[in-house]
């Protein structure tokens, strides 16, 4: 059978049923992180991100901020349970045409990034390969009280998005700050029920959270936040590598968080009940039913 076939997350349920985990493990593969037994008050968030030349990036973008990325996709992870980067090991296939100063500039974005969030990078790999790839293990912690998954999510919940989307690839996705910050900021002072990070589209990664929280949602078209390259409303939907926080709260946290909102987060729908899908509701105020699509890397 071919890859095509199954498709990305089709094969990631089938590896699923053959995994076991001990008591150790609280939540294992699934989300964002793993979430892992760690201190009497806290767990330890634990995620890994690859990324390869010709699939996210192309060796005519800038070296430093190819490393960046690499890094930052899985910041945003923790980000989007609420974490606490800690300590990091990058592994890299190098081809052997490129330069040492190429790669010391690769490792330059990389390093900029991880001294900003106050990153350990402690160890890693180095193998020779026919494309650049620089996979990246990330282990961070979080409060029990204020880890969020892609659970949780109830019906009245408002929808919310950070920043604007659409149009990531003409240059946010190699650029973005992950959202260590305003992650950290939401669950210190309201209840967020669920939340993950836009990396492979609005649609999709909502589907996510509607999947694992057994819910519908409403999205209005004329709330969705545009950013300047997005053309069309199809681009903040179903566009790829956004790594903004899309998160859910009642109704009372929504009006409170709202109050003291900064503009950085923006209120884009509601959840529904289960048998209602996921609708948008148009500029004209119509509704109609779209697919969870978005990204898949087969």
């Amino acid at each position: 059978m071919l890859l095509n076939k199954v498709g990305e997350f089709g094969l990631i349920e089938r590896f699923k049923k053959h995994i076991k985990t001990d008591p150790s493990v609280i939540v294992g593969s699934g989300d964002d992180c793993a979430v892992l037994k760690f201190k009497k008050d806290r767990y330890q968030l634990f995620t890994c991100d690859m990324i390869v030349e010709g699939v996210d990036f192309t060796l005519r973008d800038k070296l430093e901020l190819i490393g960046r990325k690499s890094l930052a996709i899985s910041l945003s992870d923790i980000a989007s349970c609420a974490g606490i980067p800690r300590h990091a090991v990058v592994s890299m296939g190098i081809p052997k045409r490129m330069r040492v100063e190429d790669v010391e500039k690769v490792a330059k974005g990389l390093l900029t990034l991880a001294n900003k969030f106050k990153v350990n990078i402690v160890g890693g790999d180095l193998s020779a390969a026919d494309k650049l790839t620089i996979d990246v293990s990330l282990l961070g912690e979080v409060e029990k009280k204020r880890l969020v998954l892609r659970k949780g999510s109830k019906i009245g919940d408002i929808i919310f998005v950070t920043g604007s989307l659409g149009g990531s690839i003409r240059g946010k996705h190699l650029k973005f700050t992950p959202r260590i910050n305003e992650a950290r900021l939401l669950v210190a002072n309201f209840k967020v029920n669920a939340m993950i990070d836009i990396s492979d589209s609005l649609a999709q990664d909502l589907g996510h959270i509607l999947k694992a929280s057994n819910v519908g949602a409403l999205l209005y078209e004329a709330l969705i936040p545009m950013s300047k390259e997005a053309v069309k409303t199809e681009d903040a939907l179903y566009g790829g590598e956004e790594f903004e926080l899309l998160f859910t709260m009642s109704l009372n946290e929504a009006r409170k968080l709202m109050k003291k909102n900064s503009g950085i987060f923006k209120p884009i729908g509601k959840i529904t009940g289960k048998n209602s899908g996921l609708i948008l509701v148009d500029k004209f105020n119509k509704e109609k039913s779209i697919s969870p699509e978005g990204y898949r890397h087969f």
